[in-house]
């Protein structure tokens, strides 16, 4: 089979160590991929919150579902982040793109932790939320596919687990928010949360953007990129539409796990445990704690092991595992029949497999030359599509049918598509898992 010259490698039989230079660059880039998600994902947490202080509704429900709006609005702009930072990354460097993105997230998190309510601004105010949370969108969406490119350019011989390395700090970035909202749930009152402590977590945010940039300035380019400097394509997006539809289409099939599951647990679970399942604020917390932490361990063990045997097969299990879990898994969650903590250490368990191989097998489908842009469009996509409304349909799933463990089909219907996208594109799957050349 031709090779596909700068594709990452996941079966090689020699598989090398990860020299100290190499963790530096990874490890940096990682971290900072961790603060800035912090500052998206961190709205999730509080949405709830956010709903009152913006939307006031007479019905709750009605307050929330604009809130969980206003996060897809920031979703559905990160292809149009990811397309124009993603070509300018596979352009001028992945550097300057990392560098742009973490001082304009930084400083529209400062300005969502300081942003005067409905009752003060009217209208105004839930506008310039909007803005914010579109510019938030728009540089996340460059910022998850740059820092998986570098990682897998940065140590190509160990792609799966570099890439593991990135998700496994996006984790700890969640982490950080679920500390930060356990913190605020714990030493504020309920009243005193809703008023005023959630801008606490915006503020921190802003504060980690800081040192994040601060770490980021010292970031040296990617190896490979410097190596095909002299060969870089002018319209990267276009020559990935072009040449790579089939890989873009078959890898957004292959991470609708990834996103559907995502979207779920950090978009809609948060408010769903408290508002809905009437658990206490602190319980919930302490459960998406262990999750993350479960998970953060089982992920670097899978992409780990992703190097080692075929990394798509690891997806697929547990995408599988996914299918036939989930119903029992919110059956237990809504009637209150299962330890909260144990039931979502066992899904990190699951879940782990796939989230600490997505980024490699996605690394797998495209060349240096349009690696980023190939990344960013198809994440992207994936994301928008599996992600973004993720809430809104986990609630109006719950509407219409009445039942509180309905929000498990559409975790099914995601897991589905990423085992039907291994049918029904064996061209490109076969192409991901052979031996490819590094550039």
């Amino acid at each position: 089979m031709k090779t596909i010259q700068g594709a990452t490698s996941p079966n090689h039989v020699t598989v090398r160590g990860i020299s100290r230079a190499q963790w530096k660059m990874i490890l940096i880039a990682s971290l900072g991929g961790s603060l800035e998600f912090y500052d998206f994902i961190v709205y999730g947490f509080f949405a709830h919150y956010i709903a009152d202080q913006f939307f006031p509704n007479t019905s709750s429900t009605v307050s929330l579902l604009f809130s969980f709006s206003v996060l897809a609005i920031g979703y559905v702009v990160r292809p149009l982040g990811g397309i124009v930072l993603s070509s300018w990354g596979d352009r001028f460097g992945r550097r300057p793109v990392f560098l742009a993105s973490i001082v304009v997230v930084t400083s529209a998190t400062i300005c969502l932790g300081l942003l005067p309510n409905y009752q003060s601004w009217g209208i105004a105010a839930s506008v310039i939320l909007i803005l914010l949370r579109t510019v938030q969108g728009f540089c996340v969406g460059g910022e998850m596919p740059g820092a998986i490119t570098y990682a897998v350019e940065a140590a190509p011989q160990r792609a799966g687990l570099a890439a593991g390395v990135i998700i496994c700090a996006v984790n700890i970035g969640v982490l950080l928010a679920t500390l930060v909202n356990l913190a605020i749930q714990s030493f504020l009152s309920n009243a005193d949360a809703a008023a005023y402590g959630w801008r606490f977590a915006f503020l921190f945010g802003g504060l980690c953007g800081i040192v994040s940039y601060w770490m980021r300035r010292n970031l040296d380019e990617s190896p490979e990129f410097e190596q095909m400097r002299g060969a870089v394509v002018k319209q990267p997006f276009r020559e990935t539409l072009r040449h790579h539809g089939r890989q873009v289409i078959a890898g957004v099939m292959a991470i609708a796990v990834m996103a559907g599951v995502n979207g779920i647990l950090y978009g809609h679970m948060p408010a769903f445990l408290v508002q809905q399942l009437h658990y206490a604020p602190r319980t919930a917390a302490l459960a998406q704690n262990a999750y993350l932490i479960v998970s953060s361990i089982g992920l670097l063990f899978a992409g780990w092991l992703g190097d080692k045997i075929p990394r798509h097969l690891i997806l697929r299990a547990s995408a599988g595992l996914l299918v036939v879990l989930s119903y029992p898994f919110y059956l237990a969650l809504s009637t209150h029949s299962a330890n909260l903590v144990l039931l979502f250490v066992l899904a990190a368990l699951v879940f782990s497999m796939a989230s600490g191989t997505w980024a490699s097998v996605l690394a797998d489908h495209f060349p240096v030359h349009i690696r980023y842009s190939g990344i960013a469009l198809t994440y992207n996509v994936a994301v928008v599509a599996f992600s973004g409304f993720a809430p809104l349909l986990a609630t109006m799933l719950i509407r219409e049918t009445g039942s509180l463990a309905s929000p498990a089909l559409y975790v099914i219907a995601a897991s589905a598509v990423t085992l039907l996208g291994g049918a029904v594109a064996p061209t490109v799957a076969k192409l991901s898992r052979a031996p490819q050349q590094a550039h």
